[in-house]
């Protein structure tokens, strides 16, 4: 096995692919889910989502190993009308399940003109913002959601209740432009506090508390602590809203008794997702509306900057420039996640395809910035 980095390095896109999927289907996932999960973490991980991207893999496979996640699940509709369906994703793959539930989504609206999918049965589904992008990509306006284990408390509480809980909305804004946003409902995903405790960083204040509810910038005692809502009140009531539509309105478990990803290895998740979209031009033509759209977002790019801002961005722009950046620079392997990624390629037996000595090692974390997650 190849000797851990010290430094991060730079992978080709096509190239972390390409290993992704080789290595799912070298644990047992069938080619074209393992395709399909791939493209999803590669998606996240060229957006700057790298809590959600193939930093995931390792947690993924050891469920799937335990026989927690269910590599070729059976799907089923279990009610359906023109506009709506309630899926049972069967425990599989999340990505898998989702894609599925989103595509049928847009099935129904674009021929009902609106359309509404749930799923119980479910497990961790990674960006929110890649369904909702699928369906502005239709010509739809698409909301997405999903919730999550416990680990932030209601406003005013000291007992985790709700998860992370992710809702993101996307829509067609004309010139090829999506308007999309995909947030948690806490100050920060849990991925970003993983990400911080496996490489040794602290977070900053304000994202978590200890078990003891006490404000800490320690990653490992955050882990074992709470994060804290957004907004306070305002974050904790969207929060309830995720829950709302994921997990009562689906039949499916809710935040407390939702076992965790990493701490619970005895029993399956069983999360929910909710996926809404429907047809712009119910109200305006579509072309009327893609042009207000791309007007309004460029009239926010043009309000004057605050102090400290260099620009206004629209919803979308910065994980737009992310994805050139990493495209034309290469995806960031910080030295904890490739230590990691060598030990999955020794147990099954697929290469990672970048070494410390080759020449595509060609920046350290620092040039290549942050990169960071809104999500669970």
């Amino acid at each position: 096995m190849t000797e851990p980095a010290a430094k991060t390095l730079l992978i080709a896109p096509d190239r972390l692919f390409g290993w992704c999927r080789q290595l799912l289907m070298a644990a047992g996932v069938p080619t074209g889910d393992a395709e399909e999960i791939a493209r999803h973490l590669l998606f996240a991980d060229l957006r700057g989502v790298s809590t959600h991207g193939t930093s995931r893999l390792k947690i993924y496979l050891t469920r799937m190993a335990a026989g927690l996640v269910d590599p070729n699940p059976q799907i089923r509709v279990l009610r359906e009308t023109p506009v709506s369906a309630w899926l049972d994703g069967g425990n599989g793959f999340g990505q898998v399940v989702a894609r599925r539930a989103t595509d049928l989504a847009i099935e129904k609206a674009r021929a009902a003109g609106v359309a509404v999918v749930g799923v119980k049965n479910s497990t961790h589904c990674g960006c929110m913002a890649y369904y909702t992008m699928r369906m502005a990509e239709a010509g739809l306006i698409g909301m997405a959601a999903t919730n999550a284990p416990a680990v932030m408390p209601p406003y005013g509480g000291k007992e985790a209740f709700f998860g992370t809980n992710p809702f993101s909305v996307a829509a067609p804004a004309g010139d090829g432009q999506i308007f999309v946003f995909d947030m948690a409902t806490s100050q920060v995903s849990r991925g970003k506090i993983i990400e911080a405790a496996r490489e040794g960083r602290p977070i900053p204040e304000g994202w978590a508390t200890d078990k003891d509810g006490h404000p800490t910038t320690d990653a490992k005692a955050a882990l074992e602590g709470f994060l804290l809502p957004l907004g306070g009140p305002k974050g904790y009531l969207l929060a309830f809203m995720v829950e709302l539509f994921s997990g009562i309105l689906t039949g499916a478990r809710i935040g407390p008794d939702l076992p965790r990803m990493y701490e619970s290895m005895g029993e399956p998740q069983q999360v929910g997702h909710f996926f809404w979209a429907f047809r712009p031009d119910l109200f305006l033509p579509m072309e009327e509306f893609t042009q207000r759209m791309a007007q309004t977002m460029e009239r926010v790019r043009n309000v004057a900057p605050a102090p400290g801002f260099e620009r206004v961005l629209a919803p979308g722009d910065l994980e737009l420039a992310k994805e050139a950046k990493n495209r034309s620079q290469g995806i960031p392997i910080p030295p904890g996640m490739y230590r990691e990624f060598c030990e999955l390629a020794s147990r099954y037996g697929v290469p990672f395809p970048v070494a410390p000595t080759t020449p595509e090692v060609i920046a350290h974390a620092d040039q290549q910035g942050e990169t960071g997650s809104q999500e669970r």
